[in-house]
């Protein structure tokens, strides 16, 4: 039994191709992440040569698909470098992460032709990372398959970048993060529920929790909380978007447009005055 499983593990390794393993990693307090790529190559005589990418940093505020994300960025750069680039005409990834094997094809052939925004009219979370990669793909003149392989498995490759990974996640951390996040604290008790305000046109009471401008979409991305007594959201958590720039840890009294499954800020009536609550 231990040997046919060893045997499918192998299959994957296809001749005549680069074979790049990735996985990515992350750690809170303080939240930072790291990823870890190996290249394999089936030579003339049928042996694997295999190559480590060590990667030296860790990147704040870095989330695990994000590292996902920039692991088969990084992999297709760095197997440019490889002697057995210029061999082959296909490259492999193999990556635990359903996030980025299950989306790659949609960010090539309908996000990047969509502005970046998903049919909800949402912005693609992460664009700046998924733009890089679909930039790397076409540029490569190389198929490249991005494929699933099941995470903590028998396969010594995927062990061993998840091992790469996590080392990477613990190095010194890079200066610039992958994006700018502005954090405060939330009063409310309440975890963030996506969805759970309901977006009827309604003039209503926030606070800013954290506030991120996304380049890619040129809108900003707000995490705020409910503080108008008497609504029904009182307390409640969730995302929305807006063109109109607003300040983690500021309380504001602003309009909503009325579609739920792309929230957005249409007005700003006026920042509350914290001196006259």
């Amino acid at each position: 039994m231990l040997i046919s499983k060893v045997l499918k593990v192998r299959k994957v390794i296809e001749e005549n191709a680069l074979n790049i393993y990735t996985d990515g990693s992350s750690y809170s307090k303080p939240r930072r992440g790291g990823y870890g790529i190996r290249i394999i190559y089936v030579d003339d005589q049928g042996k694997e040569r295999i190559q480590d990418i060590p990667i030296f940093k860790s990147f704040a505020g870095a989330t695990n698909n994000q590292m996902e994300l920039l692991a088969c960025v990084t992999a297709i750069e760095e197997s440019k470098k490889s002697k057995y680039y210029s061999k082959v005409r296909k490259i492999n990834i193999f990556t635990d992460s359903m996030y980025v094997s299950q989306n790659y094809n949609t960010a090539i052939f309908r996000w990047s032709v969509n502005k970046w925004l998903t049919r909800d009219n949402n912005p693609v979370a992460n664009a700046e990372i998924w733009k890089k990669l679909v930039r790397v793909i076409k540029k490569s003149n190389k198929r490249i398959d991005i494929k699933w392989v099941k995470g903590h498995s028998r396969d010594e490759h995927n062990r061993r970048v998840d091992q790469l990974a996590k080392q990477s996640a613990k190095s010194s951390l890079k200066a610039t993060p992958l994006s700018v996040v502005n954090v405060r604290r939330k009063k409310t008790n309440k975890a963030v529920n996506i969805g759970c305000v309901v977006t009827k046109g309604q003039r209503i009471s926030i606070r800013i929790i954290t506030d991120e401008y996304l380049r890619t979409q040129k809108i900003n991305k707000y995490r705020y909380e409910v503080i108008s007594k008497g609504s029904k959201y009182y307390g409640l958590v969730d995302f929305i978007f807006s063109k109109i720039n607003l300040k983690a840890g500021h309380e504001y009294v602003v309009t909503f447009n009325t579609c739920t499954k792309s929230p957005r800020i249409l007005k700003l009536i006026h920042e509350i005055d914290k001196k006259t609550i």
